[in-house]
């Protein structure tokens, strides 16, 4: 194996295992809608969803591309 082709696997093995780790935790944060269990204020939920907006918009302007939806992710 080249050493670009071991660059390869490592991107891919960091990135299933980075990116499936993010979105569980996003699910997580989405359990926090539960309003019998919780109490916020739309301002808090706002300031969330931006935050977590611009994450993605510093990863995409890193990678020159533009965001998936869905599922568990596999490259």
């Amino acid at each position: 194996m080249t050493a670009e082709q071991r660059k390869r696997e490592k991107f891919r093995e960091l990135a299933e295992k980075r990116t499936n780790k993010a979105l569980e935790t996003i699910r997580l944060i989405g359990n926090l809608s539960n309003r019998q269990t919780y109490v916020y204020e739309d301002a808090e939920v706002r300031k969330i969803i931006k935050a977590l907006k611009d994450a993605v918009a510093e990863v995409e302007t890193r990678f020159g591309t533009t965001s998936r939806t869905g599922g568990e992710f596999k490259l």
